[in-house]
């Protein structure tokens, strides 16, 4: 029997549907987005589940659904052990939307031909050649979100070409007589800009579902959840002090009795400026701060990083590290673990991007929640996640309906690593040199070199550890995104493109330094973030972007370090879009972060995700 997932109580709506309303089951073929694909569905108040890719045609029929939905996935088609579902569910007369690696296996089920190594990542613009089903309502030309590094490539004469874009051929398709659609593109992420459109046209349009209107009470729900899950024990939460954590421990507080609560707040060393302060004056504010314990176990955290460099093992160790601490604050507290549960603030992405989910998600990077210590104590039931299923701005919500301050809920993301993935190092013993990177003649203002020093990607649903072109030249939005585009989609070596903002020497002279995680380059990217913050804070910015982490990277042409600002906008965390400030603002970050001590250039990144992630670890 393959294991279904459709959610938690909250996101069924109360339960199954009644036939007449009908629903949508979702197959995962492994998607970083495949719950972003069965929540936009449910926003409209139809219901959905997930299912594996595996799952057989009766256990699919047991939903009674009145469509069926083939999500993304990181593999190719043509892979040996490409993920496949069983192709009767194309003959069971229920209407099909392919999207991403769906669309391809659909496309290559009905006889199209799939050619591997077409890739196209971030905004394109669509362009619709038949507007009559999947895209009625929404305009000829639109833009979409890619992520892909094959195409479908031709279609037999059966199969109707819906829509295009500059590098794919057949960005849609179409067999209207059997309902069957595909799209190259992800409509579910916010910046496929009428990507909820051509849901709500496959779901109440092609496959006839009626929306349950009925209404539930959100937060009576999780919290009927919690209670649930907690029984007669008490819960030991970990705080960050970030959204997610204060949320989730706020949403415990109110169906908990106070004095089975406590929660633990750890000073890793490696928060940003003030950090810990702001916390308790948050946790003081909401009435919370008799519960809440603070340990500083900075020697801890910055001794287990000395000497890694690879990002992965970072977040184990960071990971690992938290679990012996919380094990110790329970031996000091007198906490029996038999009747205790460990409380995370996780939420969906961290699981989809630790590998998790119904399907076989890529490993993008492993969140400190995930290492393998917590996996352990979920598998044992030992965990309670009230967040879990739950995007980012799902979260903010949840905390606005709770009461908590808007400066909490709508405060940045910051990671649960803290700072540490936000210092790159190099543990090479001698300097490596940047190398000249020819462009494209239409950007002849600009000079490039690529890097030697890697950071983490998200491409075609799949994890990248890819190098990085920095580019000199004017600073010009649209084409930059052009570059960056045409880099990261060209070069398969590249994942992200940054542009030097402040720094005066030749970039021909750049170089990555041997270094480590020190508690000096810790200070340096403090003082950074810290005038990043507090320039935007000033300028009335705060609110303009949804993320905005401040890098340290081991780059420069004597004996230094660069920083690197990364402001993004976003919805839910899944896709992003670097955000464009106002020249003045960068040139006043860029001109006090310079002149800290070690630092030799400022960067702004200006890639999209896809192809990088928001953070560069």
């Amino acid at each position: 029997m393959a294991e279904i997932q459709t959610g938690t109580k909250m996101q069924q709506e109360g339960s199954k549907p009644k036939s007449e309303l009908g629903g949508i089951v979702v197959l995962d073929f492994g998607g970083q987005y495949t719950q972003l694909i069965a929540r936009r569905i449910r926003e409209q108040r139809v219901f959905s589940a997930i299912v594996p890719c595996t799952a057989s045609v009766k256990e699919i029929l047991q939903f009674e659904p009145a469509g069926i939905v083939l999500s993304g996935g990181p593999s190719s088609v043509y892979d040996s052990d490409a993920p496949k579902c069983d192709p009767s569910v194309l003959a069971t007369g229920i209407p099909v939307l392919g999207i991403c690696y769906g669309h391809q296996l659909l496309a290559m089920h009905l006889g199209a031909e799939v050619k591997p190594g077409e890739r196209e990542f971030g905004l394109s613009r669509l362009s619709i050649t038949e507007g009559d089903s999947l895209f009625r309502d929404t305009p000829a030309i639109q833009k979409v979100w890619m992520s892909h590094s094959d195409s479908v490539e031709s279609l037999p004469a059966n199969l109707l070409p819906l829509a295009t874009t500059e590098r794919c051929g057949v960005a849609a398709f179409a067999d209207l007589d059997r309902k069957l659609f595909g799209v190259q593109f992800h409509p579910e992420v916010s910046h496929s800009e009428h990507g909820l459109a051509i849901l709500r046209n496959f779901g109440i349009g092609v496959c006839g579902i009626r929306p349950d209107v009925s209404a539930t009470t959100r937060l009576s729900l999780l919290e009927e959840e919690i209670r649930e899950k907690v029984a007669d024990k008490s819960v030991f939460f970990l705080v960050s002090g970030g959204v997610d954590s204060s949320v989730a421990f706020a949403l415990c507080a109110r169906a908990l009795p106070a004095g089975r609560m406590l929660g633990l707040y750890v000073d890793t060393g490696l928060m940003r400026e003030g950090e810990t302060e702001e916390l308790r004056q948050s946790f003081r504010r909401l009435g919370l701060h008799e519960q809440l314990r603070v340990r500083d176990e900075s020697a801890r955290f910055l001794g287990a990083l000395e000497g890694v460099v690879d990002p992965e093992k970072k977040r184990q160790i960071i990971g690992r590290s938290f679990v012996e601490v919380q094990a110790e604050a329970m031996r000091e507290y007198g906490i029996d673990e038999a009747k205790w549960l460990l409380g995370q603030g996780t939420i969906y992405p961290d699981t989809i991007e630790s590998g998790g989910g119904a399907g076989r998600a890529a490993v993008i990077k492993t969140h400190h929640n995930r290492c393998a210590e917590v996996v352990a104590l979920l598998e044992k039931g030992q965990v309670i996640e009230p967040l879990a299923e739950f995007y980012k701005d799902e979260v903010r919500e949840i905390g606005r309906e709770i009461g908590l301050d808007a400066a909490l809920t709508n405060r940045w993301p910051f990671p649960g690593p803290g700072l540490a993935i936000r210092i790159l190092c190099n543990k090479a013993k001698d300097a490596r040199a940047a190398r000249p990177v020819r462009l494209a003649t239409d950007f002849a203002e600009y000079r490039a070199v690529r890097l030697p020093l890697k950071s983490v990607g998200v491409q075609g649903d799949g994890r990248t550890y890819r190098e990085v072109v920095a580019l000199d030249g004017p600073l010009e939005y649209s084409t930059l995104h052009k570059i960056s585009s045409d880099l990261c989609n060209l070069r398969t070596s590249v994942n992200r493109v940054i542009v030097r903002i402040a720094g005066d020497w030749e970039l021909a002279e750049a170089r990555v330094y041997p270094s480590g995680l020190t508690r000096e380059r810790v200070a340096t990217l403090r003082k950074a973030d810290w005038i990043a913050r507090s320039i935007m804070h000033d300028a009335g910015m705060t609110d303009s972007v949804w993320q905005f982490p401040v890098i340290l990277i081991p780059v420069g042409h004597k004996v230094g370090d660069s920083v690197v600002l990364r402001p993004v906008n976003s919805v839910d965390g899944m896709t992003a879009n670097s955000a464009r400030l106002p020249f003045e603002v960068l040139d006043s970050m860029a001109e006090k972060i310079v002149d800290l001590p070690g630092v030799e250039a400022v960067f702004l990144d200006c890639t999209d995700k896809p192809p990088a992630t928001i953070e560069w670890e």
